[in-house]
C-alpha cells in the first residue's frame, strides 16, 4: 500500500474507522506535524473534533531519525533504554536535549493553538493519529501521557507501521489500527510518494478549518470514497 501523500493516507485510514461515527465524546488527536494532515481527514470523515497532542522526539546525535527519548505535554518522558545503552549517551546529554525540546514543544503549543485552549480530554474517547510508526517512541510518550488523563478509550490509528511496533502497542491501548503493516518495513516515508515536511502554517490552517462548523474544503479535500 503506497499513499500519494498524508491527506490520501488520512482518507484511506478513515475507511477503517467509520464504525466509530456517532460514538459519544469522540475526539481525534494528531501528533504534529506530520500526523495533522492525516488526522484532519479522519476527523472530517467521523464528524469529530480535532486537536493536536504535543510530543517531541529526541534523536540520537548523528542519527536524529532514531529516537532515544521523547517528551509530551504534561512533562512525560519516555526513554528508549536500548538505544541509549548501545550508543553510550550520557544522562547529561539527554537532559540538555530535553530542555531544548521542551522549549520547542511550548513554542508549538502557542503557535498552533493561536490563543485557544486545548480540548478537554478527560472522560472522552480519543483516536491518536500519526503518519506512521517506526520505533514508536514518540507515540509511546503520547500514550503514557494520555493514560494519566482518565480517558474513556484510547485508540491508535496510523496509515502504516512496522509490524513489531504496531504489535507492541496492543497491550497499552484499547485498540490499534494500522492500515498497512509491510514486511520488511524500511521507514515510514518509504510508503508515501510525497513525504515532504508538514509546515507550521499547514498545521494552523487545518486546525482552523477543523474548528469551523461548516468548513469550506481545503485544497485536496474530497469526500471519503469507499474502497472496492
Amino acid at each position: 500500500m503506497i499513499f500519494s501523500d498524508r491527506r490520501d493516507a488520512g482518507r484511506r485510514l478513515a475507511q477503517r474507522l467509520l464504525g466509530l461515527i456517532g460514538e459519544r465524546h469522540l475526539l481525534v488527536l494528531a501528533l504534529p506535524r506530520g500526523g495533522v494532515p492525516v488526522a484532519y481527514e479522519v476527523a472530517r470523515a467521523l464528524h469529530a473534533p480535532l486537536d493536536v497532542f504535543l510530543v517531541r522526539k529526541l534523536g540520537l546525535p548523528g542519527h536524529e531519525e532514531l529516537a532515544m527519548d521523547a517528551i509530551a505535554t504534561g512533562g512525560v518522558r519516555v526513554l528508549n533504554h536500548d538505544v541509549v545503552w548501545q550508543a553510550h549517551v550520557s544522562p547529561a546529554t539527554i537532559d540538555a536535549m530535553a530542555v531544548h525540546e521542551q522549549r520547542e514543544l511550548e513554542r508549538r503549543e502557542t503557535a498552533y493553538r493561536e490563543g485557544c485552549p486545548p480540548l478537554e480530554l478527560r472522560g472522552h474517547s480519543v483516536i491518536l493519529i500519526d503518519d506512521g510508526l517506526a520505533t514508536g517512541t514518540t507515540m509511546h510518550a503520547a500514550v503514557e501521557a494520555l493514560r494519566r488523563m482518565n480517558l474513556e478509550r484510547i485508540v491508535i490509528a496510523v496509515p502504516v507501521a512496522s509490524p513489531d511496533t504496531c504489535a507492541s502497542f496492543e497491550p497499552l491501548v484499547d485498540q490499534i489500527i494500522c492500515a498497512a503493516r509491510p514486511e520488511p518495513f524500511y521507514a515510514v516515508g518509504a510508503w508515501y510518494d510525497d513525504f515532504s515536511q508538514t509546515t507550521d502554517d499547514e498545521v494552523r490552517d487545518l486546525l482552523r478549518r477543523a474548528a469551523m462548523p461548516f468548513a469550506p474544503s481545503a485544497p485536496g479535500d474530497a469526500d471519503v470514497q469507499h474502497e472496492h
